[in-house]
């Protein structure tokens, strides 16, 4: 049994002629812990931008009444309706 090879670099990966010839180069390779964190996306929390809404405080209620049952955040769940609303709107 052969040990594997880490790849510490994507530059270090090969330009592949087949897909056999893929799969013969990861049966002995692999990516190296460290190269796939790095390449992993971690959004920075300043990506967020506060801001305040004023509502009815029995709106308010409803909301979070919702929310408990989805067992969700009520800001989360009121973001995610923002978010599906503006997909709708873009469509048209």
């Amino acid at each position: 049994m052969t040990s594997m090879k880490y790849i510490h670099a994507w530059t270090d990966l090969p330009p592949f002629g087949s897909e056999k010839e893929e799969a013969v180069y990861w049966a002995t390779h692999q990516i190296h812990g460290r190269l796939m964190q790095t390449s992993l996306h971690h959004p920075n929390v300043r990506e967020s931008t506060t801001i305040t809404l004023r509502f009815d405080p029995r709106m308010l209620s409803r909301i979070k009444r919702v929310a408990r049952r989805r067992f969700l955040n009520y800001q989360s769940m009121i973001k995610q309706w923002l978010s599906e609303r503006m997909e709708s709107e873009m469509k048209d």
